[in-house]
């Protein structure tokens, strides 16, 4: 972050407060005055500083707490004034004349008794849970810890004030002018083509959008960034995380930053980094998800609410620690001065606590309903469905979210796995939830190298029904990806065997060894013609199947033209080059891109390929048809000893669209299509399968010749050659 990001509120003094916790002592900054005349009782609801256009609504949960103070900031003076009111467990008071662009923050007094689970500090500035808007950056100095962290002992009580190092939150006026938009964009799940990017690292370089909004939400909106995302077929956009989050200090001591963004302070305001106009954060991110709907595409945010930037009983205070430690994070019960790590950066936020999951379910709301959000993707999503020793599908949070009537009608993606007890649960989550299927990943990583069988990969492109088709859920359910944001993207799985991690610092040792890829003969660039036509194959291979598959396609942002991140497969801390999406094309990202966009153009013409209900390969005696036939090399049914065979690298999977049976029929539900995989190394000649009620294959797709001109038909019992590693699409025609 550089200061051109933010502002910067002035330096600042402190004065004693009347309080029985050790008096502050004095330091440079801001000059404190206690003011208490104008303040009003207010109301405990909402939670947060609420503008009514005459002044300003302050309302602050906290079970333990004895008092807090809202401290408004203005120029070189901090305002403090005493909530004068508790209902509910809430502090609330309302201030006239308070109104939008107003800095405030909260001291919150109460006891220091770690052992017991509590970390009051009226010293500490503390950022509003439900602030709409934050200005300035964390500055990491010793004053923002509520210990003294010299000592390395958080029993200490540290008295050094806060407030010149830590953000501000500022009151907004929530007023936007939709121009009439009825609110979410509605894009059917069957329909959905996920496209997973960053706001900044999208725009940074994209030629197309004016300099001076490179890497922010306006140029994220602008026209040339959006009518690319809607050229490609994409109909779902799915933001790495814009919550206002931290750069941890580790990073920045090495010249680092956490560029992925899943560190949340503040879950309720758009990022100011990524702002151009940093005091109208909230309009711009507004005026960004309109112009996104406009193009008819939908908006999806990756959310972080499994545990906060505050991390263990070590690490600073910054707003839920100093608010009510207690009810925020999950503590060991027999020793409340320790948290639960099931997210491994040091806590986890308490789900088990209604007013927690009141905060996170508000949240949601406020994004879905207020900045007209269509889905989320939950960040280490079984831990939100934890309730104390394990994954739970009846869990509070889960029944709060399904039967709330806003959320249950958005996209609800999990990330359905974490490190705690019982952390794994692909498939586990309730009906109404689609969930990311790393079997997927795994498996199409697998087979293209060679190392997985046609009977491991055929639930993959059938949907996942061995995970998902329980209680009635649909194939949508399983998120298909191939490559997403943390590992290898598309290009740097056909080039590395090996990751390259050297420049985030760790000496290599970060992010997963087991990637599954393979370098197709040599590691990295390379000039060898052989190898690089192979590794294009390879891309193109990965592409078909995932955009081909029943399920729902994820895309990462620039795989459809061969972005590399030069080997690094954890680039959670390079805001730089190595990150940011390049928009300088040679020859073969033409082509990869021209491909990708076949591709996608293709699902959406042929329903066949992307049915809601799960294939069952059953026999329809009425119309003569499976839903699903698996054919081998010899042009008939696939049988147990080829399903047991771990020499077949070839098959094919033949959609017939008379077996659609979803009443009224849409434009191509009665199209039947061949979908045809070869991992072997060496050549398969495939026999086209007689089908009775067709005369001819029409090739669409064919991996081995991308720019080869689709079109030219087959007799039903032609032998058509297939290319080591190589896939191809079909369709019957008359």
């Amino acid at each position: 972050m550089t200061d051109t990001d933010t502002i910067e509120p002035p330096p600042s003094t402190t004065e004693a407060p009347a309080h029985a916790e050790p008096a502050p002592k004095p330091q440079p900054g801001y000059q404190v005055v206690t003011d208490n005349s104008t303040v009003r009782e207010g109301l405990p609801y909402p939670l947060g500083a609420t503008w009514d256009g005459e002044g300003t609504n302050f309302a602050l949960f906290s079970a333990n707490a004895t008092k807090v103070e809202v401290c408004l900031f203005d120029g070189e003076t901090e305002r403090r004034i005493e909530l004068p009111e508790y209902t509910d467990e809430v502090f609330h008071g309302y201030i006239p004349d308070v109104g939008p662009g107003t800095f405030y923050g909260y001291r919150v007094h109460g006891p220091y008794e770690p052992e017991n689970g509590h970390r009051f500090n009226p010293n500490k500035l503390l950022l509003d849970p439900y602030a709409r808007a934050h200005a300035g950056e964390l500055k990491w100095d010793p004053a923002v810890f509520g210990y003294q962290m010299e000592s390395g002992d958080d029993t200490t009580f540290d008295e050094r004030d806060s407030a010149r190092f830590v953000p501000k939150c500022v009151v907004v006026d929530p007023g936007f002018d939709w121009r009439g938009e009825p609110g979410r964009k509605f894009v059917p799940w069957d329909q959905t083509i996920v496209y997973e990017t960053h706001v900044k690292g999208f725009t940074k370089l994209h030629p197309g959008v004016p300099e001076d909004l490179r890497g922010t939400y306006a140029g994220f909106g602008s026209q040339a960034v959006v009518d690319y995302i809607a050229s490609l077929g994409i109909t779902a956009v799915e933001l790495l995380p814009v919550h206002t989050f931290v750069n941890d200090s580790y990073l920045l001591e090495k010249d680092l930053v956490n560029y992925w963004g899943y560190n949340t302070i503040g879950f309720f305001a758009p990022d100011p980094r990524y702002a151009a106009d940093v005091p109208n954060s909230l309009r711009e991110f507004k005026e960004m998800v309109s112009r996104l709907h406009d193009a008819g595409l939908a908006v999806i945010l990756d959310v972080v609410y499994n545990h906060t930037a505050e991390g263990n009983e070590l690490g600073p205070t910054l707003s839920f620690k100093g608010i009510d430690n207690a009810s925020y994070y999950r503590l060991l019960p027999d020793q409340k001065r320790y948290y639960i790590n099931d997210t491994g950066t040091g806590n986890t936020v308490n789900l088990s606590h209604p007013r927690v999951i009141q905060m996170v379910t508000d949240s949601l709301r406020y994004w879905a309903g207020e900045m007209h959000i269509d889905g989320f993707r939950f960040d280490l999503g079984t831990i939100l469905a934890r309730e104390h020793y394990g994954f739970d599908e009846q869990s509070g949070f889960l029944k709060a979210v399904m039967q709330d009537p806003l959320l249950s009608e958005v996209k609800l993606i999990a990330e359905p796995w974490d490190c705690g007890p019982g952390g794994y649960q692909v498939g586990g989550f309730p009906p109404g939830w689609a969930e990311w299927n790393d079997k997927f990943r795994d498996t199409m990583r697998d087979y293209w190298r060679g190392e997985a069988s046609v009977s491991a990969l055929a639930p993959r492109l059938s949907g996942s029904g061995d995970l998902f088709n329980r209680q009635g859920r649909r194939a949508w359910s399983s998120v298909n990806f191939v490559t997403a944001h943390d590992g290898f993207t598309l290009n740097d799985w056909a080039s590395y065997n090996e990751k390259h991690n050297l420049a985030n610092g760790e000496d290599g040792k970060d992010g997963h060894s087991d990637n599954r890829s393979w370098n197709c003969g040599a590691e990295g660039p390379t000039e060898d013609a052989e190898i690089i036509a192979l590794r294009e194959r390879q891309k193109r291979n990965m592409l078909t199947t995932l955009l081909l598959a029943q399920g729902t396609p994820m895309l990462l942002a620039g795989d459809e033209f061969g972005r590399t991140q030069n080997g690094n497969n954890n680039a959670y801390c390079q805001d730089n080059e190595i990150s940011w999406v390049h928009w300088e094309h040679d020859d073969a990202a033409k082509d990869l891109l021209a491909f990708s966009k076949r591709l996608m153009e293709l699902r959406h013409s042929y329903p066949m390929l992307r049915r809601s209900r799960f294939l069952q390969g059953q026999y329809d005696e009425e119309l003569g048809v499976c839903d699903v036939t698996w054919i081998n090399a010899n042009g008939g049914p696939m049988q147990q000893e080829h399903w047991e065979d771990g020499n077949v690298k070839c098959f094919g999977m033949l959609l017939d669209g008379r077996a659609q049976k979803t009443g009224i029929k849409r434009k191509g539900e009665d199209q039947t299509v061949l979908l045809i995989t070869n991992s072997f190394d060496g050549l398969v000649d495939f026999t086209l399968p007689e089908v009775p009620h067709g005369a001819n294959w029409k090739l669409l797709i064919d991996t081995n010749i991308p720019d080869g001109a689709p079109g030219e038909t087959f007799a039903c019992g032609t032998a058509y050659q297939v290319t080591a590693r190589s896939a191809l699409l079909f369709e019957l025609v008359d």
